[in-house]
């Protein structure tokens, strides 16, 4: 019989099994740019912060010679830490154990922190490198995967869930971080695609590199698949953190606050002059956002997809809010089917977490076409708009110049429930624009006056004092304030403090029908 001391040392020798890796494989993964899986946790979490569960486990199969191949930890490191004191919980797929490939414990190990995170409401973090289904275990891995997709769908808006692809991430394996909030992916060494260059070749015969296909750009400018693009994986962890800063805990929880240096009575003259005189000159709505938000501080999601509207991040007064705004430096800020799904999924996930809604409206309407028709935008712009009625957070919301058409509706107009909607006297609150509506509305006039373009010209301004500014709809309701843009910071933090007790609640059902 063993002694304690034995005892002791052989559990210390195991664990030191369970960390310890094949250097060849450790130094193939530094060659491709990579850190291992234990790096990444430990350049993530808070120093020593990191409790490792089931690092004793072991895959079950016997075909194949597997029974001759039993590492610790299966190829996936699970437990729980800290990012800047707060809990989070954590998994990294070890890609020099199997190249990463999920097998039964593996699944069940990945299943089993999900389950952690849900139970103590904390966010959970997935840090993707994967060959995909472990071959050899069959349609066992297959299950796996559906246990993983089953709890994202369970976990989603109670929980923060955030992918990082730090290296492939092919066929089924897409599908889970795909159903997570925010993917981060590294440029030059991860990928994600549900079927690999070689396979497209041999059934559609086209070719196309790995980066092309599902590199990091290419998910973050073309497909809107990801959130986030890093240059490398420290930067990709800066970017967890500073996304994980604004997140609350769970639904259950408000966002995090954060003590102010910014005067919230703070009034910055550069937005007085900032929209030009010429309505269809562009503007750079984002110095309007930093002209706005605490130190100027705006961490934007998806930048490089659908840039026709911005989303993200930033601070009132220290409390977190999400932020949607049309960008006129692009399509003029028209809305389109990519711009309205962007829009619309960052909209619900705010709700689901609490976090407070400020919107920025400089709308055309939407982006005409039959590329747009054909491609549904009906269907795509009405998801935006379902987000908007469907959100119970307090909504707050600036016109600053156009508002035309059936997107003034959408972009979260006072119809829809909006709780504070302001508009700059600059604001153009109309069906359509000035030169439109006059074509339409004097038609027969203007067919028959002796000089049309002289009579136009007359019409047009007459129809813009009259319809194009804020105070039609200010004289109905439709707008609660109208005021300088220096003066909207402050408006808006005492908007949001008054709005922070909000409560509203929604009809009784299982959920709505969104138009997917």
């Amino acid at each position: 019989m063993k002694t304690t001391k034995e005892r002791i040392d052989d559990l210390r020798q195991r664990r030191e099994q369970a960390r310890s890796a094949n250097p060849q494989a450790i130094e193939k993964q530094h060659a491709r740019g990579k850190l291992t899986a234990r790096e990444r946790i430990d350049a993530l979490l808070d120093q020593g912060s990191f409790v490792e569960l089931d690092a004793f486990a072991v895959h079950r199969t016997a075909a194949f010679g597997m029974e001759r191949q039993k590492p610790l930890g299966d190829g996936v490191i699970t437990g729980h830490g800290t990012i800047d004191g707060r809990a989070v919980c954590v998994f990294a797929q070890d890609f020099t154990v199997f190249g990463g490939s999920l097998g039964e414990v593996f699944a069940e190990k990945i299943c089993k922190v999900m389950d952690l995170a849900l139970r103590m409401g904390v966010p959970c973090i997935g840090l993707n490198d994967s060959g995909g289904a472990r071959i050899q275990e069959g349609v066992v891995s297959l299950g796996g995967y559906a246990e993983i997709f089953y709890r994202n769908v369970m976990a989603s808006g109670v929980i923060p869930q955030l992918s990082v692809i730090a290296g492939p991430c092919a066929g089924g394996a897409v599908y889970s971080p795909a159903m997570t909030d925010f993917i981060l992916m590294v440029k030059g060494s991860s990928q994600m695609f549900i079927t690999g260059p070689d396979v497209i070749k041999t059934v559609i015969n086209e070719d196309v590199g790995f980066e092309e296909l599902g590199g990091a750009m290419t998910h973050n400018s073309r497909s809107g698949v990801a959130h986030f693009a890093a240059d490398d994986e420290p930067e990709v962890f800066e970017q967890l953190r500073a996304l994980l800063s604004y997140l609350p805990a769970n639904n259950l929880e408000d966002p995090p606050y954060l003590a102010p240096a910014d005067d919230p009575a703070r009034m910055d003259e550069a937005l007085q002059t900032i929209i030009p005189d010429n309505a269809r000159k562009p503007y750079d709505m984002v110095q309007v956002i930093d002209a706005v938000v605490d130190d100027g501080i705006f961490f934007e999601v998806q930048p490089f997809w659908a840039r026709n509207i911005v989303i993200g991040f930033a601070r009132l007064d220290g409390f977190p809010v999400g932020i949607v705004a049309n960008q006129p430096a692009h399509l003029a800020g028209a809305l389109d089917i990519d711009s309205s799904v962007k829009a619309a999924r960052f909209v619900r996930f705010c709700d689901s977490f609490n976090i407070p809604l400020l919107t920025f409206v400089d709308v055309p309407g939407f982006l005409p076409g039959t590329q747009q028709e054909y491609g549904g935008i009906i269907r795509h712009g009405a998801k935006l708009l379902y987000a908007y009625c469907e959100a119970t957070v307090p909504k707050l919301t600036v016109i600053t110049r156009k508002a035309y058409g059936g997107a003034y509706d959408v972009m979260s107009s006072k119809h829809i429930r909006a709780d504070f909607n302001f508009a700059w006297p600059t604001a153009e609150i109309a069906v359509m624009g000035v030169d439109a509506a006059v074509k339409i509305i004097f038609r027969r006039e203007l067919n028959q006056a002796k000089d049309p373009a002289a009579r136009q010209a007359e019409l047009v301004e007459d129809y813009q004092n009259r319809f194009a500014n804020p105070y039609v709809a200010a004289e109905r309701g439709y707008v609660d304030e109208v005021i300088e843009p220096k003066e909207t910071r402050p408006a808006l933090i005492r908007a949001l403090h008054l709005a922070r007790n909000k409560r509203q609640s929604l009809p009784a059902r299982k959920h709505g029908n969104i138009p997917l």
